[in-house]
């Protein structure tokens, strides 16, 4: 039998665990009747499921006939990306035609005697748009891992347009908490802090627990253990129950195995992407048993004020938790004991 975990970032496992709650949010937000919110962005660490989120709810809205789904790269033209993608689509390429869109300019189809051609990619995606909302159709664009740059800077103030001009396109994106926050702080595309944010947490340990039991055909405690060794992180819970398939159930033999994996899939990243105080807020945060702020702030010897900002940070990036008033802990597992080795 097939190994039913993976190791490939993105891809979607064969044994998911999933979030049904924020899932079913974003889709009932965007299949609504009446519109009012067109945009959401799934942030959270390395590893954290965005991809995956993202996957599914685009699977879900493919299933619906209203829904016409394309997915863009953020490392290119997404303005032009989109104008192809909407000419290749079946359904797109329909509604273009009948309705005499001339988009020769782009290379796209032929001229159209009578018409001029249009000669501005955003006014040719307006012109689909207007076209498709008297069809009844919904667009979804989703990006992956977005990144500050040119492309995605103009595509965003494109896309404030079309939603200004209620046109029916909605916008699903995953990235990195520097990243979104580098890009909604660019110049006229603050109203990206509108943007409501799923900011992925732990998954459920309860699920997880029901997961190794089922597949691996063991007892409640031992899924227990296996659950708890993983923090509810996605890409934890892949790995560990991928080496524990491979050693035929015996999980506590790749435990070393387990944590090289985290170490240098995922955590080396991380680390490298830290400034140089985070890291020393980070050590602070590993040595002190029981994650109490006082101890932690003593240990480093910082004022409350000068301790709170870097806590926020490494929240917002989604390697601590500050859920308990007064205390952190990280939401990595094994990550205390990488933090000491690398530090």
């Amino acid at each position: 039998m097939q190994n039913p975990f993976t190791l490939t970032f993105g891809k979607s496992p064969l044994e998911p665990v999933e979030r049904p709650v924020q899932t079913k949010e974003i889709i009932d937000t965007f299949t609504a009747e009446q519109i009012n919110q067109q945009m959401f962005i799934i942030t959270g660490v390395r590893g954290s499921g965005k991809t995956v989120m993202m996957t599914e709810i685009s699977q879900k809205l493919r299933e619906n006939d209203q829904w016409i789904v394309i997915e863009l790269n953020p490392a290119t033209d997404l303005l032009k990306g989109l104008l192809s993608k909407l000419n290749s689509n079946k359904v797109c390429a329909g509604i273009i035609k009948s309705a005499k869109i001339d988009l020769s300019f782009f290379g796209f189809g032929v001229a159209i005697e009578g018409m001029s051609p249009i000669t501005d990619e955003e006014t040719a995606i307006i012109a689909i748009l207007e076209k498709m909302k008297k069809n009844g159709k919904r667009l979804l664009i989703t990006i992956d891992e977005v990144t500050n740059n040119e492309f995605m800077q103009v595509f965003a103030g494109s896309f404030q347009i079309f939603v200004r001009q209620d046109l029916p396109v909605f916008l699903l994106a995953t990235g990195l908490y520097e990243n979104i926050d580098e890009l909604q702080n660019e110049k006229n595309l603050t109203f990206l802090y509108r943007a409501p944010k799923i900011q992925l947490k732990p998954l459920n340990n309860r699920a997880i627990m029901n997961k190794y039991k089922t597949i691996f055909k063991i007892e409640s405690e031992q899924a227990a253990k296996m659950a708890e060794l993983t923090k509810g992180y996605p890409f934890a819970f892949q790995v560990l129950g991928y080496l524990t398939w491979n050693h035929e159930g015996d999980y506590e033999a790749v435990i070393d195995e387990y944590e090289q994996y985290l170490s240098e899939f995922v955590y080396d990243k991380i680390w490298s992407e830290l400034s140089q105080k985070d890291r020393i807020v980070a050590r602070g945060i590993a040595e002190v048993d029981g994650g109490k702020i006082k101890d932690i702030r003593e240990r480093l010897g910082m004022e409350t004020n000068e301790f709170n900002p870097y806590r926020k940070r490494l929240i917002k990036k989604g390697i601590l938790s500050g859920e308990m008033r007064g205390y952190v802990y990280f939401t990595l597992p094994l990550f205390d004991e990488y933090v000491i080795e690398n530090s």
